[in-house]
């Protein structure tokens, strides 16, 4: 059981990276290559506010949420806005989002080098005791923060103006302007959102693991969850992130953490070759 809560707790954080994945594939329907480098850039942020200016949890995590939402808005402005103005080619939507992944990564290495870095101790006790179970306190902030946010994200894609809007313009840019709603800035706040949810799940990798250049690395797991659950589908997206941190958990405590990343992929490879569209999502044809 205690095993299946850490699960949890890591899938709650794949879950923010691949709905901020997801979100931008559902609009636009090409996979955003730069979105790890996005996370990592945000996640050093929160770091250097924290390290040097003694900034407690709560600012640290607003500055890297913050970081993500309005870098991720920068990109889009400048790298994808004129592509998608101009419904330019799989291969400048690839090449534009891998430059800036680069630009990002090139960012933090001149600030941080190619070092480690540990987050300040947020918290007095690093464990908390649940009768014979002992929890990480850092494991149960990530499940519980971003628990709230991905409740309050669906409700807002499902219940709000703005969540209409983006729905509407991920199934016809075209239809939803003929329709009266701004495609362009429904398609500024995917990115926006997508950002933030980079930070906040950089920041949370941050404190709970070692933060380091490539960290932006683990984007697979949130594009492995993606797959599983259905690219495009949020609630596929969450979904599969749950299942992934548990899978990953169990393998690691049973098998190693050495073969746990080769049996992860072999059951993706499994679901793209037999049920391509994941456990919730539809069969969507990718521009790159």
């Amino acid at each position: 059981m205690q095993i299946l809560i850490n699960g949890i707790a890591l899938g709650s954080v794949y879950a923010l990276i691949a709905t901020g994945f997801s979100l931008v594939f559902n609009v636009l329907k090409f996979s955003n290559f730069s979105h790890g480098a996005l996370m990592t850039l945000s996640a050093f942020a929160g770091y250097f506010i924290a390290a040097q200016k003694g900034w407690g949890l709560i600012p640290t995590i607003l500055t890297a949420v913050v970081t993500g939402a309005l870098v991720s808005l920068i990109g889009e402005l400048v790298a994808f806005r004129r592509i998608i103005v101009r419904r330019s080619s799989s291969e400048y939507y690839f090449v534009s989002s891998i430059t800036l992944g680069s630009l990002y990564e090139g960012l933090v290495t001149i600030k941080a080098g190619a070092n480690f870095f540990n987050y300040p101790r947020f918290f007095k006790n690093a464990t908390i005791q649940l009768g014979s179970w002992v929890i990480s306190t850092s494991d149960l902030l990530m499940l519980s923060i971003s628990a709230v946010v991905l409740i309050i994200l669906v409700y807002v894609l499902n219940k709000t103006r703005i969540g209409r809007g983006l729905r509407s313009v991920s199934f016809d840019h075209e239809t939803a302007k003929l329709m009266g709603i701004d495609s362009t800035r429904a398609i500024q706040t995917a990115f926006l959102i997508s950002g933030a949810l980079a930070g906040l799940a950089g920041v949370f990798l941050g404190i709970n693991y070692t933060l380091y250049p490539t960290l932006g690395g683990m984007v697979v797991k949130g594009f492995i969850a993606s797959v599983i659950g259905g690219l495009g589908s949020f609630p596929g997206a969450i979904l599969g992130a749950l299942l992934l941190g548990m899978t990953e958990t169990m393998l690691i405590n049973f098998v190693g953490s050495g073969f746990s990343p080769v049996i992860i992929f072999i059951i993706m490879l499994a679901f793209l070759l037999i049920r391509p569209r994941g456990l919730a999502g539809s069969n969507v044809q990718e521009k790159a």
